[in-house]
């Protein structure tokens, strides 16, 4: 499914350049359960970005379900990102002006899904959640926690191929945090590819393979 081949990222300095991540190369099966470990400033959440398209390498080869991720402008990648990849962001990056309802109701409308039954998977998403009474809240009512779950909904509610997830469990409470991972673990179980960030060994567990990152370089 992900293949990459001595992928870099670098940003130009005074000084020349300074590198993110070093000649990463790294093979990803459909259905796997990746964890991406490492100190902080390894490199984890910019080699996230860029698995989700949301940035681009500075070098390097990088397919996708037979993509040349590498040859393709940025608006391709969106388009690509839109089709296949949920994303959890450490941040949340829910949308201030929307409400809970209508941040989930995103991912759907850029599908073909017809307006009743974007409706439909909305209700069942929330109801799974247990958040159908913060649906016409604002993100900015909600609790880190409750942000946090609103994220995760969000990002698998188009039942995406290949799910991405910075420090899922970061705000939330431990029995809410393994509520999570256990639903990653059922989505996994059901074919979706994971890749998580995460600094939890715990977390790490639910995943078949471990990739460590230490300034840039995988170390293991």
């Amino acid at each position: 499914m992900i293949r990459m081949i001595d992928l870099e990222k670098f940003y130009k300095t005074g000084a020349g350049k300074t590198f993110v991540l070093r000649r990463i190369s790294i093979d990803i099966k459909e259905g796997e359960f990746v964890s991406v470990m490492g100190p902080s400033g390894a490199g984890k959440s910019t080699l996230l970005g860029i698995l989700g398209m949301l940035d681009s390498a500075s070098g390097g080869e990088f397919y996708f379900a037979d993509q040349l991720v590498h040859k393709l402008n940025p608006r391709q990648r969106t388009e690509l990102h839109k089709q296949y990849v949920g994303f959890v962001f450490q941040q949340y990056h829910l949308l201030d002006n929307l409400t809970v309802y209508e941040n989930l109701d995103i991912p759907l409308s850029y599908r073909d899904i017809k307006k009743a039954q974007r409706e439909t998977i909305v209700c069942d998403i929330l109801d799974r959640f247990q958040i159908v009474g913060k649906k016409d809240l604002y993100p900015t009512q909600l609790s880190g926690g409750q942000q946090q779950l609103v994220a995760v909904a969000r990002a698998i509610i188009g039942k995406p191929k290949l799910l991405l997830a910075d420090e899922p469990t970061g705000n939330l409470h431990s029995s809410q945090g393994k509520e999570i991972m256990d639903l990653f673990k059922r989505l996994n179980e059901e074919g979706t590819t994971i890749i998580q960030v995460t600094h939890s060994e715990f977390n790490a567990s639910y995943g078949s393979r471990i990739i460590k990152l230490h300034d840039g370089w995988i170390v293991d």
